[in-house]
């Protein structure tokens, strides 16, 4: 017999809370107290686990999701289930705790289809708005944009709700800037780009349900001030002298585009107040060898009262951010190098006249900073989806109910993953956001990065036509930069295109429908009698699909991943085809040989459904080809083509030549 009984004494400080452990039981076990206004950390992991709650009351939240927890509640966490415990009564909130490793369990969830996808909740999935300063490159449409497009469609053929939002970030300083070089204004430079910015989303087949314009938007300055008082109101963030820099020649404030030197972080190259390199911020006045880009000289220093945040504060509110989403270790890295600085005086507001001043008459001539004025941007971009949906949300009352997934370039880290954060726990208290994050690297062109100044660029609209769109998407996904920068470089794209779209794909397509026509008269035939290749050919269709499932769900998301499934998909066919044509025109074999065509065109359905997200014209195209209907939900198996639908592969030409 093992008895033991909770007692207050041997309670110790662990996972936030309190805890003590009960020995002898076989599996990990212990008693837990939450304070009154305390919750647990998050906590995600391996093993099976399940709570008692026998004394308070609170909330459970699991994977974003929150139920009501009392006496008598009982709650199993299934292995990789996120979740926290939250005291929200005037008494201690006790409850008891066993937990244990059981790997085909952990295997399972692992692999669930269900688990990592959110049916109830909405899915608010946000590229980074581009700034209207010009068009957007291959480089651009790689990242974020590309990338969110997939994520969203996969999702929908999950049944789940998610929607893309974007917008054209107009009050960027270097669109002011471009405004100066062309001598006009720099709301005509944003109105002009942002137009072709949305034009070239289109023309890459990338859906957009809200494209919120800052400048143009009703209402959005205005909701931006409250905000920003929102912010000045928690006490954070008020009005700070802090070192600047000056043109020595103009005297002119400067920041971002114009005003370079190298990063105090690396020593590389960088403008102000970002460094693409590394990812660290700067505050200017801490360059290394700094020159003014407006007239050439070395800047004079001094002071400039702004509103500043001090960062460094809140390292802790940003480590148990990253706690409770997606956040992939060269996010958590930056934070580490952001963090171990001693100090960080954020400035939020800066001298210009170009973007929205805040509410309060504090600081003449200043405007909220762009960055910071993003992350109240993309709540002014849900309440604006929400309208056109009918659906009440606000961006002035966050719903613990969002799930928010980012995507953006590494060079926007810091803003995305940790100043955001810090504002939203400043402007919202209570709120709590479930944000996951996906980040690229640069993709470079031709082993150097994009350059509109040195014309080294490949625009969207020079390469997209409705011919081309399939297979750029294609080529993108399997090089796009996650985790490491790679290169477009044009000869082997048109190879791509050429060799393994055409040579490959297409000529597999086309010999199919050939086959279907000649020996079936057009009409998909039934499988007949299964040979132990057939059978290992369809598990091997099924593996094909788990690995896709794998490379498209949230926690592993991977085009590059899904686009090598779509080759392995074809690999495997053709093989398998050219095996199985021994068996075609000998009457003794007939019905194994009409197997063999029947999972050829299994294949060549799921290649149709794992192709949707990546590239829906040919996946409509191939499905209309097989006579079925465009794929509109993600399957559980590999299917066979239903017998008797009339086939039309042998005349349906997929790609263009480039």
């Amino acid at each position: 017999m093992i008895l033991n009984h909770y007692s207050e004494s041997e309670l110790t400080a662990a996972f936030g809370i309190d805890m003590s452990s009960v020995e002898g039981l076989g599996v990990g076990a212990g008693w837990g107290r939450v304070a009154p206004g305390a919750s647990t950390h998050t906590d995600r992991h391996d093993e099976t686990e399940f709570f008692v709650i026998v004394a308070g009351t609170g909330e459970l939240t699991v994977d974003g999701r929150t139920h009501r927890a009392g006496p008598g509640t009982v709650v199993l966490f299934e292995p990789f289930e996120s979740h926290i415990l939250a005291n929200t009564g005037d008494t201690d909130l006790v409850f008891l705790t066993q937990y244990w490793r059981d790997s085909a369990r952990a295997r399972v969830s692992a692999q669930s289809r269900v688990r990592p996808n959110l049916t109830e909740r909405p899915q608010f999935v946000f590229s980074t708005p581009p700034t209207p300063n010009g068009d957007l490159h291959l480089g651009h449409l790689s990242g974020p944009y590309l990338g969110a497009d997939v994520y969203v469609r996969y999702q929908r053929l999950n049944g789940n709700r998610a929607w893309h939002l974007t917008g054209s970030d107009d009050f960027q300083s270097y669109v002011e800037a471009v405004a100066t070089r062309e001598g006009t204004t720099a709301a005509e430079v944003a109105a002009h780009y942002s137009a072709e910015i949305a034009a070239t989303l289109k023309a890459m087949d990338i859906e957009v349900h809200q494209y919120s314009v800052t400048n143009k938007d009703e209402g959005y300055a205005e909701g931006l001030r409250r905000f920003f008082s929102r912010l000045v109101d928690s006490g954070s963030v008020g009005p700070r002298a802090t070192p600047a820099l000056f043109d020595a020649e103009t005297g002119a404030y400067l920041y971002e585009v114009n005003v370079g030197g190298a990063c105090p972080g690396c020593a590389h190259g960088t403008s102000g107040n970002i460094c693409e390199e590394c990812g660290e911020p700067n505050l200017v006045a801490d360059l290394v060898d700094p020159a003014s880009r407006i007239s050439g000289t070395a800047p004079k220093q001094d002071e400039a009262e702004r509103y500043t945040l001090p960062l460094h504060e809140f390292a802790d509110a940003v480590a148990e951010h990253h706690g409770l989403g997606r956040v992939p270790a060269r996010l958590r890295e930056l934070a580490q190098r952001v963090f171990a600085r001693e100090t960080l005086d954020l400035p939020v507001s800066h001298p210009s006249d170009w973007g929205v001043r805040p509410a309060g008459d504090d600081l003449d001539g200043q405007v909220i900073w762009v960055w910071p004025e993003m992350s109240y941007g993309f709540l002014h971009g849900i309440e604006r989806l929400g309208a056109g949906l009918g659906e009440d949300w606000s961006r002035e009352v966050p719903s613990p109910d969002w799930k928010i997934v980012h995507f953006f370039g590494y060079d926007n880290s810091f803003y995305h993953s940790i100043l955001y954060p810090v504002l939203y726990r400043l402007a919202f208290p209570e709120w709590n956001p479930d944000i996951d994050y996906h980040v690229n690297e640069f993709y470079l062109l031709e082993g150097q990065k994009f350059s509109t100044s040195r014309r080294h660029a490949i625009w969207g609209k020079e390469i997209l036509t409705p011919d081309t769109v399939d297979a750029v998407r294609y080529y993108l996904s399997g090089t796009r930069p996650e985790g490491e920068r790679t290169d477009f470089r044009r000869a082997e794209f048109d190879r791509a295109c050429a060799d393994t779209l055409v040579g490959q794909w297409q000529e597999w397509l086309t010999g199919l429908g050939e086959r279907v026509d000649a020996r079936f008269d057009g009409v998909v035939p039934d499988a007949g009698t299964w040979t132990a290749e057939h059978t290992a050919f369809l598990a091997r269709l099924s593996l094909r699909l788990d690995e896709a499932t794998a490379a498209l769900n949230p926690e592993g998301f991977s085009l590059r991943s899904a686009a090598a499934v779509l080759d392995g998909i074809v690999t495997d066919v053709r093989t398998f085809s050219r095996r199985q044509s021994a068996l075609a025109g000998i009457d003794r074999w007939s019905s194994e040989a009409r197997t063999a065509v029947a999972l050829e065109l299994a294949a060549a359905r799921l290649l149709a459904t794992v192709s949707a997200p990546l590239m829906p014209r040919f996946s409509a195209g191939l499905a209309a080809a097989l006579g079925i209907p465009a794929i509109e939900t993600w399957p559980d198996t590999a299917d066979l083509v239903e017998p008797g639908s009339r086939c039309t592969l042998s005349g349906t030409r997929f790609f263009g030549t480039g």
